[in-house]
């Protein structure tokens, strides 16, 4: 089968090195989608189907219980997810919907596993991106156990602004909702901390931050990379 509409995803480090073989017989089923805002792609519990690769877009990674609902991560073009449910068999542990239009690769999970059995570069590409997952974890569980919601906030607007390259001011990439959620805490704290930090040079005006100086707040915030991206 030609694989050309899927020349975008060849390169991505999940296929990177694998025999030609391989990836057609990734790709003999798989096929591309264009999903709109806010459409939920997979439920927490649900066996996986595909294993998804964002192109465009992005996706919101989130998980509900006792009707609470928290964002666990966002995944951003060009990626994959959730691959540990796909190669065990097991039930989704989070939910996935569109946060913008996004055009998403969907691979069967069964072509994924026979890969997985007969192609050593594939497997081997698989095991790093769990690792890479598994140390994500670690460290997002230790930015919520280990720092205030001050300190967390601060943390990530330097990550944001770093990955911005917008200088001294720049959008935030989640709405303040979602961004509350994933940094654990209700929109009524994040609305505090950003109060509290503004001591450290920081205004926030609507989605866009301001830092009037911003080894004041590295200064604050101490980032690590034993827990900073």
């Amino acid at each position: 089968m030609p694989t050309a509409k899927f020349s975008e995803i060849r390169d991505i480090e999940l296929f990177e090195g694998i025999s030609e073989d391989s990836f057609v017989a990734l790709m003999k089923a798989a096929y591309i989608q264009n999903f709109p805002p806010n459409v939920e792609i997979i439920t927490e519990g649900e066996t996986s189907d595909f294993l998804h690769v964002v192109l465009t877009g992005s996706v919101e990674l989130f998980a509900n219980w006792s009707n609470n609902e928290t964002t666990m991560a966002t995944v951003w073009p060009v990626s994959s997810f959730i691959i540990a449910a796909t190669i065990r068999s097991e039930p989704y542990l989070m939910s996935a919907r569109t946060q913008e239009k996004s055009r998403i690769v969907m691979v069967p999970s069964a072509d994924v596993k026979d890969v997985f059995e007969k192609d050593a570069e594939f497997a081997k590409n698989v095991v790093t991106e769990l690792a890479s997952c598994y140390r994500a974890s670690i460290k997002n569980a230790k930015n919520l156990k280990l720092r205030t919601s001050k300190e967390r906030l601060a943390n990530y607007l330097l990550k944001t602004q770093k990955k911005s390259g917008a200088g001294q001011s720049f959008p935030l990439k989640y709405e303040k909702r979602r961004l509350a959620s994933y940094l654990g805490m209700t929109p009524e704290n994040l609305s505090r901390a950003f109060s509290a930090l503004r001591e450290h040079g920081v205004n926030v005006d609507g989605q866009i931050v301001h830092m009037e100086n911003p080894g004041k707040l590295i200064e604050f915030a101490k980032p690590t990379h034993l827990i900073d991206e």
